[in-house]
């Protein structure tokens, strides 16, 4: 049967940041920091299936879903900054240990958490997570356009996909048909919902300018894998303009043992293919990162 998920609140450094949980308190804990233009909904249903074994924690972040946005001077909304709140958010709620499951913008945030304490880390679940610019896809044209020249008319163009035109894109926008009325409209109508009202949308074209400097930081994440190589599952959609299927094999150059699994799904694969990836992560926390599992 599914299990409950739970809609909480903490307080982290003033900041009210809204949370989901599931799953018994004292079991592993797998944490679940979201993607862009979502929040900790993308998550639902992954947290109820795998709820019975794992306690669940997806946090939204300051500025998305239904946590509070507090004023750009008090609060650091770059990468660098998300990864810092986020070994916040698992020191206030006393998380010693855990999995973390890295997805889209999440990802970098998730890496740059594994790098501050990785004797914490006991697992990762990799799913459309980029960190090997040599294999990025066409639909980061755009983007890597306008770090290298950055123009009024670019950040005009990067603006307009700040819309709910623009966040139905990034659900849908490569999935063949067959495959893309799985995914429910619910999740860009929430999330433009959540991020249309200012100060979010400023925050939003800003956040896309500092990725520019999570490039540099691509080494960094790779040199972390080779060194502490924690075990690692790849699970990944094939229809993804962002992260074609060359950037999860990508991993396997810095962790030739990770489990790598390609999905005829997309860049928001837990939509798609929700079953698959329950099955996957259900053997692969089993062995790693569960009550009978060695400590790896």
């Amino acid at each position: 049967m599914a299990a409950a998920v739970r809609h909480r609140r903490v307080s982290v450094d003033g900041v009210d940041v809204f949370y989901r949980e599931a799953g018994p308190a004292q079991a592993p804990v797998v944490l679940l920091p979201h993607g862009y233009p979502c929040s900790s909904f993308q998550y639902r249903n992954l947290m109820a299936a795998l709820g019975d074994r794992w306690r669940l924690i997806a946090p939204d972040l300051p500025g998305f879903g239904y946590s509070a946005t507090p004023d750009p001077a008090d609060f650091d909304y770059t990468f660098a900054g998300y990864g810092r709140f986020l070994r916040r958010f698992v020191d206030i709620l006393g998380l010693p240990r855990y999995a973390i499951y890295l997805h889209d913008y999440g990802s970098q945030h998730g890496f740059r958490l594994a790098m501050s304490a990785p004797d914490r880390v006991a697992a990762l679940i990799v799913q459309n997570g980029d960190i090997y610019r040599d294999e990025f896809g066409p639909k980061y044209a755009p983007l890597l356009s306008y770090w290298s020249r950055p123009t009024p008319q670019g950040r005009a163009e990067l603006a307009g996909n700040v819309s709910v035109a623009g966040f139905r894109d990034e659900f849908i926008g490569e999935l063949p048909a067959r495959l893309a009325d799985r995914v429910s409209p619910d999740l860009w109508t929430l999330a433009w919902a959540q991020l249309s009202s200012p100060p979010r949308p400023e925050i939003l074209l800003g956040i896309f300018t500092d990725q520019a400097n999570t490039l540099a930081d691509f080494t960094r994440m790779q040199s972390y894998l080779r060194e502490h190589r924690p075990p690692t599952l790849i699970v990944w959609g094939l229809h993804d303009g962002y992260m074609p299927p060359a950037a999860a094999r990508a991993y396997l150059r810095d962790l030739p043992d990770a489990e790598l699994h390609l999905l005829d799904g997309g860049h928001w694969a837990l939509e798609t293919n929700l079953d698959e990836i329950v099955f996957l992560a259900r053997d692969f926390l089993g062995r790693t990162h569960s009550n009978g599992a060695t400590r790896s």
